[in-house]
């Protein structure tokens, strides 16, 4: 039995997503406070975390983290948070991720893999004293 869902909760997840997406960490931790899940993931398999991460939200990112939400948690296509900042160059983002534990082995391609594809050698380096 599959149940649609109420058009209420999607707008209200749709609001979340964006947030994430915008880096709006203060209204962000209010709905996480309220209740939304930190794991919340779109139709994509996205969280909340990858949008934040991809888009360079480092202090979003750590609201997140300090509330729970999984820092190596892949989307559909096993892209990790992690590996999406590498490829994106968000260096705070990176350094909240790992602060946050992120596993830079974690994911297809992981951050490692990303790292390596790009030659970003300081991030490997970074990678490699973890």
């Amino acid at each position: 039995m599959s149940e649609v869902p109420d058009s209420e909760v999607i707008e209200l997840a749709t609001k979340v997503f964006d947030l994430a997406r915008r880096g709006e960490t203060e209204k962000l931790a209010a709905y996480l406070d309220a209740g939304v899940p930190a794991n919340l993931t779109n139709d994509k398999g996205d969280t909340l975390v990858m949008l934040a991460a991809y888009h360079g939200h480092a202090a979003t990112v750590e609201v997140l983290l300090a509330r729970g939400a999984e820092p190596d948690r892949a989307n559909d296509r096993g892209q990790t948070p992690l590996a999406g900042a590498v490829f994106k160059g968000e260096d705070a983002v990176i350094r909240a991720l790992l602060s946050g534990g992120a596993d830079p082995q974690a994911g297809t391609p992981s951050a490692v893999d990303t790292a390596r594809m790009f030659g970003k050698t300081d991030l490997l380096e970074l990678f490699d004293g973890r």
